[in-house]
């Protein structure tokens, strides 16, 4: 299923302009992994939201990875939803609801909320933080920056109601995913 999910990516999704075409050969290492690598922090059985997925990352890859998640893939533009419509129909995903909407439009929590490349982590903490049931974290897949993110942003995650934030990494040493961790 992630090979088909791979698949839709380099050819629906670059068509599509949700990806560039020069992304194509680093699909699995740089899109795929680089979000499925998280998934050991994802509680067993979580409700989750994806705010800003774009082409579905990493919601779709924990989706097909974790059947046990119930996945929102929350994105606001029409071309991207209607790509990600088709693309849980074709992978046959029982467990994902895609919703046409802005994160601050959304009246539901998950115990898990995320976001890939999505913006800075003080303006995300204001859009994900209210998605997030208390005692629940938004995973924010961030890079390098993710410590000096961090420091700018923790007197607005904490007024959002963040109980402790943490920088974490996982994966592969020459490829890590650093992920800020906020608890609410």
């Amino acid at each position: 299923m992630a090979e088909q999910y791979a698949d839709l990516l380099a050819t629906e999704g670059v068509v599509r302009g949700l990806i560039g075409p020069r992304e194509v050969p680093r699909l699995w290492d740089r899109h795929i992994l680089n979000s499925a690598v998280v998934l050991p922090r994802v509680p067993q059985g979580a409700t989750v939201a994806d705010v800003g997925t774009g082409a579905g990352l990493p919601g779709l890859v924990w989706a097909i990875a974790r059947p046990d998640l119930k996945v929102t893939l929350i994105e606001p533009l029409l071309r991207r939803t209607t790509f990600l419509d088709e693309a849980v129909v074709k992978l046959g995903l029982e467990n994902v609801t895609v919703l046409r909407a802005r994160a601050e439009d959304v009246k539901e929590t998950y115990d898990v909320v995320t976001a890939r490349a999505v913006a800075p982590l003080d303006k995300l903490g204001r859009w994900c933080l209210p998605l997030v049931r208390k005692g629940g974290v938004l995973l924010a897949l961030k890079g390098r920056t993710a410590e000096q993110e961090v420091k700018a942003s923790t007197a607005t995650l904490h007024r959002l109601g963040a109980t402790t934030i943490v920088v974490s990494t996982y994966g592969e040493e020459d490829n890590p995913t650093t992920v800020v961790e906020v608890t609410k």
